[in-house]
């Protein structure tokens, strides 16, 4: 077993090593992280992980161009549309036939096509300062997109994700600096979201006719201050979707699981849980 517990579990989803953490007993739950620079599963969730691991089967996978997931040199890896699919190959190979979802702001994005795509699949969802929505891209999201490693740079970067600069510890800032230069990460998150950027905020994004023809229950989560994704996009996302709850929260920038950790845990077990799968 790895001593570095970013590495979990191992599944062949379609000849792809895939790389997750599973934790807890109960109904499924998944959780997709976001897209910044040094970003795994385990940074994302670590936090809020043990909480949720006392109510749902947890599964956090590192999606294809992040972590410890093998990068395949198809051309399209990195489209929605093969997003998607490892996704459904990873519920497949576990054998998971629904769950509920948790997803973070490029994640939001994805658990939306998924719901959208493969409605059987997904009970409940959580957006949580989610993508999924066409909007003029951000300076902070240009510069998490742009990123280029340096100490400095992800420390600057940590400093735009969370609102409140005393969480941004020096442990965080060298160890996703850290995990942003490994061998080949760098080059492939910056084929990601390469320029033109805003681009890809479209190729993230689910219709709004297919947002208001949702039917999966919805909960809606935001920091007020987030300065990556505005939190006017969470607003647009409840006014679209029919079963959506929406909390925004103030004094909070884009990372809701730390910066408001127990309240955010507080929202989420009880809306998921009273969902059947």
């Amino acid at each position: 077993m790895s001593s570095n517990p970013e590495i979990g579990e191992t599944v062949d989803v379609e000849g792809i090593s895939t790389n997750y953490i599973a934790i807890g007993e109960g109904p499924p739950l998944i959780l997709i992280h976001g897209s910044g620079p040094g970003v795994t599963a385990y940074a994302n969730w670590r936090g809020v992980l043990p909480d949720f691991g006392n109510h749902f089967s947890c599964f956090a996978p590192d999606t294809l161009g992040f972590g410890y997931t093998e990068f395949p040199d198809e051309i399209d890896t990195f489209a929605m549309d093969r997003w998607v699919r490892h996704l459904i190959g990873f519920m497949d190979a576990l054998s998971i036939a629904k769950a509920h979802f948790i997803g973070n702001s490029y994640g939001g994005a994805l658990t939306l096509a998924l719901a959208t795509r493969h409605p059987e699949r997904v009970g409940g969802a959580v957006l949580m300062g989610a993508a999924g929505l066409d909007f003029p891209i951000s300076v902070g999201l240009e510069k998490v997109w742009g990123y280029e490693p340096s100490v400095e740079a992800m420390r600057e970067l940590m400093h735009i994700f969370a609102h409140d600069a005393s969480l941004v510890k020096e442990e965080i800032v060298r160890s996703r600096f850290e995990a942003s230069i490994r061998p080949g990460a760098q080059e492939k998150f910056s084929g990601l979201f390469p320029e033109p950027r805003q681009r890809w905020l479209g190729e993230l994004a689910t219709s709004e006719s297919e947002l208001k023809s949702l039917t999966h229950p919805v909960l809606i989560v935001h920091g007020r201050e987030d300065v990556i994704v505005p939190a006017e996009q969470s607003i647009r996302f409840n006014q679209l979707i029919p079963n959506s709850e929406l909390h925004i929260f103030g004094g909070c920038g884009h990372w809701t699981q730390i910066e408001r950790r127990e309240r955010f845990v507080d929202l989420v077990v009880p809306f998921l849980a009273g969902i059947n799968l």
